[in-house]
């Protein structure tokens, strides 16, 4: 009998759907599909394109990855610049937020030099609180709703230099009835764990529950039910919203660590 016989997990993962479901219906649990967060091609890429030309000329001191998927936008839309993109970013410091841009860095040959701990924004506003930052020009590639951080404000308030772009955008509500249909399946108790992977997952179930009148279904059914974290970027997004994961890995905060830690409790 597999571990996780008779369990059903959602997976609101997008990227890494069929990994992620895979991996756990290897394991004997039924994989309840739901992808949150699907990242597209911005509707109109000349602002990306424009910080593109910029950096080359001049990256300045730090550039900040929030994401992967961001990173590799980035580098698409460089095209027959991509060459010159990445030698700008070897021209300066690489500040990395957890182990997702750091993968895509490794893709291109690069590494991050700074990776603050907690790997989250409020991580990298600790990492940078005590450097001198007057007059240095700082970029950085945020994700979708990034531009509100509170590290914005911080930066600024130290008298660096900001330089911000977002290279993609999410996906519109053509799954938002896919969703509710989940979070019915899980006020009614039909669906025993939900594996987030990303904070932009929570937002977007809070959001879509907002929209179709589900907030109290989803909020009861959450605190019953148990919730499994890839990471402490996510784990803060949970508690956010007054949540405590059942299990979070403690260290190497990706997929196989995650189902690792998964096992481990259910055992």
């Amino acid at each position: 009998m597999a571990a996780l016989d008779g369990l059903t997990i959602l997976v609101p993962e997008s990227r890494e759907l069929d990994l992620f479901a895979g991996m756990l219906e290897a394991e004997g649990a039924r994989a309840w599909r739901c992808p949150l967060v699907r990242v597209r091609d911005l509707d109109d890429p000349k602002p990306v394109l424009d910080f593109i030309a910029q950096f080359i000329a001049d990256p300045g001191e730090d550039v900040v990855l929030f994401t992967g998927e961001g990173l590799r936008k980035l580098i698409a839309l460089a095209g027959d610049q991509a060459t010159a993109f990445l030698i700008a970013l070897k021209r300066c410091r690489i500040i990395a937020r957890g182990p997702k841009p750091v993968r895509a860095l490794r893709e291109v040959g690069l590494a991050a030099q700074l990776l603050p701990e907690p790997p989250t924004s409020d991580g990298i506003a600790l990492a940078l609180r005590r450097e001198k930052l007057a007059g240095r020009l700082i970029s950085l590639q945020l994700y979708p709703g990034g531009e509100r951080l509170p590290l914005l404000g911080q930066l600024q308030d130290q008298g660096a230099r900001l330089r911000t772009v977002v290279p993609y955008q999410y996906a519109g509500d053509a799954e938002s009835d896919h969703v509710a249909a989940a979070i019915a399946a899980m006020a009614k108790g039909e669906i025993g764990m939900i594996a987030f992977t990303s904070s932009a997952q929570i937002e977007r179930l809070f959001s879509i529950a907002a929209a179709k009148g589900l907030d109290a279904p989803l909020r009861a059914a959450l605190e019953k039910m148990r919730i499994a974290s890839v990471g402490p970027l996510v784990t803060a997004a949970l508690a956010a919203h007054g949540l405590v994961p059942w299990v979070q890995p403690e260290s190497n905060f990706h997929l196989k660590p995650l189902v690792r830690e998964i096992l481990r409790a259910q055992g």
